[in-house]
């Protein structure tokens, strides 16, 4: 769901005591009674505007997406409730993709529901409550609920209440009560009052037609939430886009998950499937439609060839080197993700720290005459600034350990690139990678830290400023005119190629070409690993006995104890005979191969197959073959990118990348009547304009191939229906 939160006004009373204009607002999203989100705090102004955009996956059902407008005062220990938007998930389709102003409408407790019962009912007889799920939070804790059973007639009136179940959304009743049917569900307050969560009626005539009725009702407001006019609350102007997946089977999506990943091998790469999603969504959702194609990409390591080749594009169009990716094109867009992907962990190691200690020291960083406090004093306030911008810049540069492999190799064929494009410019291979890591990345996570999760909540409106001023001096110095200038900037951008310590510590290590048995065959040995060698010392400091270049490395793989008797070994396999460790212990010996694997993923020639013992005494102990040189008997284990966590439904990601083209087929038709156009008249057509099209014949081809995989996949979506959740139903 992507959210913008715009603006609000005329916010509160129309007149009385109750007037908001001294008062400070924000903005909170909510799904059902769960908070997700809130915007910054705006002040003392009765039209903020908030412009804050939100996007998340909603991990769970619901059925009303609200927007609450709180006052913060300075005299109140709880916010105050302006109004609220509720929409009911029903209802979004009304308002997707639009712009809205929507009336605030009040807080009122009893109209605070938005939850499902479970009701099995016997005419007349009897009603046996079940369960509830997905009660809202009270207080940020599971709340204890319980029912209420009403009969109402038109001469009587009776009530019978179920127990109290502790601290659950989900509570479980299974009691039964011997008359008809009113239910109202509440929170137990124990000494404060209890909060009502909302009731829900069944009809008798539908029980009339069954003589048991079992279904799913949404609660309701009390008394169905009919109430006189309010005042006027003022009014939220808000943007929604919600878009919801039905994920089929697995095996239906195949042909249109192979076509996306064989994209990196289709030439030239505007020809490919993933190139024309981007181009076809452009004008509808932006670059959007990337997202899933880049998490696919990524979960089956195939991302980094597609960036390379879609990075290569876009340098051919660029003419100015001080504008290189700088736009926001496919290629930027694609980079973007990945590096929002990939880098959260490393953000949080980075920034989080220094970030903290700003929060917590908060001194005044203000250097602008016009927005000087009383009392305040400029230089100590630039002092402050420059302390906070070494702070952060000391950090960044002395990163380069926790940087993501996958970003280090992105930024690597991205200074490469740029130097073929631009020969004659010493500089453009920083400015390539600056326009990404201080621009795009580390500037910004340092300007909304809660966005990137490296703060709970917005910072307070002097923090904030602080933060500015600090993202504006990252941005400057990470400029492409300052980077000649600036040798930290320089350290950080040649990441990729400096020599830099990853990993050494103290280990046992075989001596070459002894035998099994010996007590000299395991000696003491100082290994150290960097981003270009591994090589191990008689002592640490002392010379090299034996230097082994990353670029030479074919395998890294755990040894079988029974190879010399000896726990925690493992082996590096590389052009010269394999090199047997033995690691301090078992978390050591993991962190090794992980490192070492790490540093050697990208080398050509690396094995698919390794012996998992030791060739001793003229045969492999494990697979008994005589030959010293035979292949390995045992799958490599797969490398795994470091610093990424991802738990990517494939089959999710592929489900919203049909959902794109889908909705842009008629987009995708006049791109194949384009490349048509374009083979027949062998010119650029007016209406070629407005896509990529290098390879008419070749992009033809793809898009057929496109649309008959779409066509099966959306008969498999018909045959199967819609899903429905409608109440009153199982």
């Amino acid at each position: 769901m992507l959210l913008s939160a715009g603006e609000a006004k005329n916010l509160g009373p129309s007149s009385g005591p109750n007037r908001l204009r001294d008062l400070c607002t924000f903005c909170t999203i909510s799904l059902d009674q769960e908070e997700v989100y809130r915007t910054k705090v705006y002040e003392k102004s009765v039209s903020p505007f908030y412009g804050e955009d939100f996007y998340f996956e909603i991990p769970r059902p619901f059925q009303c997406l609200s927007f609450y407008v709180y006052a913060k005062s300075m005299f109140q220990i709880r916010d105050l409730p302006v109004g609220k938007v509720a929409i009911r998930k029903e209802d979004l389709c009304k308002y997707c993709g639009k712009e809205n102003w929507f009336q605030l409408q009040p807080v009122d407790p009893h109209s605070e529901v938005q939850v499902s019962e479970r009701l099995d009912a016997h005419l007349c007889v009897f009603c046996r409550i079940i369960a509830c799920q997905g009660l809202p939070l009270i207080s940020g804790q599971n709340c204890d609920p319980y029912a209420t059973v009403t009969l109402v007639g038109p001469a009587r009136s009776d009530q019978k209440k179920t127990k109290v179940k502790k601290k659950t959304s989900d509570p479980q009743f299974d009691e039964t009560f011997h008359f008809e049917v009113q239910v109202e569900l509440w929170n137990n307050g124990n000494l404060a009052q209890d909060v009502f969560l909302g009731e829900t009626r069944v009809s008798v005539k539908i029980l009339r037609n069954d003589n048991v009725h079992r279904a799913w009702y949404l609660l309701q407001p009390k008394g169905n939430g009919t109430k006189s006019k309010p005042d006027d609350l003022g009014s939220l102007r808000l943007k929604v886009t919600y878009t919801e997946d039905n994920v089929l089977p697995s095996a239906f999506y195949t042909a249109l998950r192979n076509l996306m990943l064989k994209s990196l091998d289709v030439k030239p790469i505007s020809a490919s499937a993933a190139h024309v999603l981007g181009d076809i969504c452009r004008e509808s959702v932006g670059y959007e439609a990337l997202l899933p194609v880049v998490r696919l990409l990524l979960h089956h390591n195939r991302l980094l060839p597609f960036l390379t080749s879609v990075a290569a594009l876009e340098l051919e169009n660029t003419q100015e080197a001080n504008t290189i990716f700088r736009g926001n094109s496919l290629a930027t867009r694609c980079i973007d993700d990945m590096i929002k992907i990939v880098g959260k962990s490393y953000l949080t190691v980075t920034l989080k720290p220094v970030l903290n200690e700003i929060f917590e020291s908060n001194k005044t960083c203000e250097i602008d005459p016009v927005k000087l406090k009383e009392g305040d004093n400029v230089e100590v306030n630039k002092e402050n600034l420059q302390g906070y911008v070494q702070k952060v810049f000391t950090s960044v540069t002395q990163s380069s350990s926790s940087c993501p492999p996958l970003m280090c190799d992105v930024f690597r064929s991205l200074r490469q690139l740029a130097s073929k494009r631009f020969p004659a410019d010493p500089h453009v291979q920083y400015s390539a990678v600056s326009s990404f890591i201080f621009l795009r990345f580390f500037a910004v996570a340092v300007l909304s830290p809660h966005t990137f999760q490296l703060r709970s909540h917005h910072p307070d409106p002097e923090i904030s400023r602080t933060l500015t001023l600090i993202s504006k001096t990252i941005q400057s110095l990470g400029s492409w005119g300052s980077l000649s200038k600036n040798k930290l900037v320089r350290q950080l951008l040649v990441i990729s190629r400096c020599v830099h310590m990853i990993f050494n510590r103290e280990v046992h290590k075989r001596a070459q070409g002894r035998k099994r048995i010996g007590k000299k065959n395991f000696k003491k040995r100082w290994l150290r690993v960097t981003n270009q060698e591994l090589s191990y010392h008689k002592q640490k400091g002392k010379e090299a006995l034996c230097v082994i270049p990353v670029k030479n490395i074919l395998g890294v793989e755990k040894l079988e104890e029974s190879a010399f008797n000896r726990k925690n070994m493992f082996q590096v396999i590389h052009s010269e005979k394999p090199l047997y460790v033995q690691a301090g212990n078992c978390v050591e010996t993991n962190s090794w191969i992980e490192v070492l694997s790490q540093v050697s993923r990208c080398n050509p020639g690396r094995l698919s197959t390794f012996h998992p013992s030791a060739y001793v005494g003229g045969s492999w102990l494990c697979c008994k073959e005589l030959n010293e040189n035979t292949p390995g008997c045992k799958p490599c284990t797969a490398t795994v990118l470091a610093n990424i966590q991802l738990d990517i439904d494939c089959d999710r990601e592929t489900e919203r990348i049909f959902s794109f083209f889908s909705s842009n087929r008629s987009r995708l038709q006049k791109m194949e009547d384009a490349c048509a156009g374009m083979s027949v008249y062998l010119g650029q057509q007016e209406e070629c304009s407005a896509f990529t099209i290098q390879d008419p014949k070749e992009t033809f081809r793809t898009i057929k191939e496109l649309g008959e995989v779409l066509d099966d996949l959306q008969a498999q979506h018909d045959s199967k229906g819609a899903l429905t959740d409608e109440p009153g139903t199982m």
